[in-house]
């Protein structure tokens, strides 16, 4: 039953992301984070991010416009770096304290309080028409790569900083979106080689049982998702939807920063 309420959700959610304005990581780590702990949650997305990206790499990847690569995903890399370390060391920690509802504790860690305020967070911001409007100059491009990719690293939502940074480098729609595709893959690759590092032990005990399987369902379920959501309808925006999209990510945040997840 778990892997079908799994794929069926990875499914959807992925599905969504064509309808509306939030990425696939945005939509995807809320829903893992149903069925995982937070940090294995945001490890797993970004493989499904990084395996999405290097398909668009295929695609378009001849018109990323290198020197912006460089000014904008390599110190977005090396930030991811320190976001995913910060990551590791916070699902470490003791919880910061318990309650008991409805005949079950719950307990308030530091990792799901910080994750859960970044997520309801950026549902908030994404929804925002200010916030969708918001470009920076391209002299900050350094510094949006730095943010962009610690946020990344600590909960894999780059892509609405990314965008507002790199929507005034002057590039064409086809440049835009190669090197948006590239700068994605650098911090996806660096934030998953620390994930991989720090959470070893966690993952080599999934890997060798059934949550193997449930992991792989979800990521080939998110890859359905998309391929038969952009079969059935350009990408358009569907406020209705956004709305939707961004209440359950709200209600999923606040449910980890409480505990109650």
């Amino acid at each position: 039953m778990d892997i079908l309420i799994i794929s069926a959700s990875a499914l959807v959610a992925s599905g969504l992301t064509l309808f509306s304005g939030f990425g696939l990581g945005t939509i995807l780590t809320p829903v893992f984070a149903l069925f995982f702990p937070v940090s294995a949650a945001i490890a797993m997305t970004a493989v499904v991010h990084l395996a999405n990206n290097l398909f668009k790499i295929g695609l378009v990847g001849r018109d990323a416009h290198w020197p912006t690569v460089l000014r904008f995903g390599l110190p977005a890399a090396l930030a991811s770096v320190v976001g995913a370390t910060l990551l590791a060391r916070a699902s470490t920690l003791a919880p910061i304290f318990d309650y008991a509802l409805w005949g079950q504790v719950h307990a308030v860690t530091p990792v799901k309080l910080s994750i859960g305020l970044v997520i309801t967070v950026f549902a908030l911001l994404e929804l925002s028409p200010a916030f969708a409007r918001l470009a920076f100059p391209a002299k900050w491009l350094s510094l949006g790569g730095m943010l962009s990719g610690f946020f990344g690293g600590l909960s894999g939502n780059q892509g609405a900083l990314r965008s507002a940074f790199l929507i005034k480098a002057g590039l064409s729609k086809e440049s835009y979106v190669g090197t948006g595709a590239a700068c994605t893959v650098l911090v996806d690759t660096v934030r998953l080689a620390v994930y991989g590092v720090a959470f070893q032990t966690t993952w080599s005990a999934a890997l060798s049982s059934e949550t193997g399987m449930l992991v792989l369902a979800a990521t080939v379920s998110a890859f359905l998702g998309a391929y038969f959501g952009k079969r059935m309808l350009k990408k358009v925006t569907l406020r209705v939807v956004e709305l939707t999209v961004a209440l359950m990510m709200i209600g999923v945040g606040i449910a980890l920063a409480s505990g109650l997840l």
